[in-house]
């Protein structure tokens, strides 16, 4: 599939794309929608970053907008159930994009806001929500949404709403829903629990999957800093003086590392902002936007935002912690090298981040380079794990 025409779009939606300058679908893009289009049900494997927002917002708009009907009080065609709120405020973005011209209504159903202007905004209805597990949830509980008619349910990021703990809730939703449906679920790894859910929920799939999850974007570079815990925040600082890192993205582990690395960068007089749980919902898409327009060179995040993170023209990516989840590796630094970009990953890694360093390293089938010319080096070994270490002594 070399370009978007080829799909069969409606021409207003063709029309927004090519102002957009979006000309050739991705991957999933150009193998999903046609299946879309004709109505199937589909399992989409695919990292982050590959397009899969559009692989399945821009069928849902075609097919809504060519059967148009007088939608009933409450009434939902279409449900996206997401993990995170930054990502339904993304997805819904994205979706108000690709409907410019049409007449479609798209409402975005998360914690962290007030629940009556939610209610008040479902109560005629709309063609698609985008929505959290959680508050979805309490508005069904409340009666206040309608999905007896629901013509298509997608679940996307599905792993990590696993990850998430949000397996029963998924299940919940899902048993209320009418048998007869398009289901689309896309994830970025295929663990034996998403079969599973897979099997369960979808009818006959189509399964598409590209960029195998064990590799990662060929445009990023990556290095490593082995450096010992206490040191970390100055070395942040020093590697934060390159003035070719100019939207940088920090990782941590925790919402108080967070908080222990925006107070070193503030003291440090770096322009700095943070995203965790703790924070409202005002407050992450505040920053969210302060550092998508450039008014903050550092956003600080934990692995919640990893995926919900769609920022523009991100030059780097730190770890200042390894992800506990390997996984996690490729969604945090698929934040950089976006729309055909290069970008950098920078890890730094101390002695306890060592075996975390390991099962990234296996994950990705690479070892990652060493930077070794830095104020703050360490030298760590890192051993395989224990079997594999006793194998190679017994070799000996």
């Amino acid at each position: 599939m070399t370009n978007f025409k080829e799909l069969n779009l409606l021409p207003s939606i063709l029309s927004e794309l090519t102002k957009k300058g979006y000309t050739t679908p991705t991957p999933i893009q150009g193998e999903s929608i046609p299946h879309l289009l004709q109505g199937s049900d589909l399992l989409g494997i695919a990292q982050t970053g590959t397009g899969k927002t559009a692989a399945f917002s821009l069928p849902i708009i075609h097919r809504l907008s060519k059967k148009k009907i007088e939608l009933r009080d409450k009434q939902v065609r279409a449900l996206i159930l997401t993990p995170t709120r930054e990502l339904a405020t993304q997805i819904d973005s994205h979706i108000k994009l690709y409907a410019n011209t049409l007449d479609i209504l798209s409402e975005v159903v998360i914690g962290g806001v007030r629940k009556e202007l939610q209610i008040k905004a479902l109560e005629n209805g709309a063609d698609i929500v985008i929505a959290t597990p959680g508050r979805l949830m309490d508005l069904m509980r409340g009666k206040h949404v309608d999905l007896s008619s629901l013509e298509i349910f997608v679940l996307d990021e599905a792993d990590m709403m696993l990850d998430m703990g949000f397996l029963q809730d998924v299940e919940t939703i899902s048993q209320d829903l009418p048998s007869v449906k398009q289901t689309v679920l896309f994830s970025a790894t295929m663990p034996k629990i998403i079969e599973d859910l897979a099997k369960k929920l979808l009818k006959n799939p189509k399964k598409v999957e590209v960029t195998p999850e064990s590799s990662t974007l060929e445009k990023i570079s990556q290095e490593v800093f082995f450096v010992l815990e206490d040191d970390k925040l100055s070395l942040l600082t020093r590697v934060l003086e390159d003035t070719d890192i100019s939207k940088v993205l920090v990782f941590c582990k925790a919402k108080y590392g967070v908080a222990n690395v925006v107070e070193h960068l503030v003291r440090s007089e770096v322009s700095v902002g943070e995203i965790h749980s703790n924070k409202s919902q005002i407050e992450r898409e505040a920053a969210l936007k302060e550092f998508s327009e450039g008014k903050m060179r550092v956003l600080v995040a934990t692995d919640i935002a990893a995926r919900g993170i769609d920022v523009s023209k991100v030059s780097h990516v730190i770890n200042f912690n390894m992800p506990e989840d390997a996984t996690n590796y490729v969604h945090r630094i698929g934040r950089t090298a976006r729309a055909g970009r290069s970008g950098k990953a920078i890890s730094l890694c101390g002695e306890k981040d060592l075996p975390l360093l390991r099962n990234v390293e296996k994950l990705i089938k690479l070892t990652i380079p060493r930077v070794i010319d830095q104020p703050f080096h360490q030298e760590f070994v890192v051993k395989p794990k224990r079997k594999e270490w006793a194998k190679k002594k017994r070799k000996r």
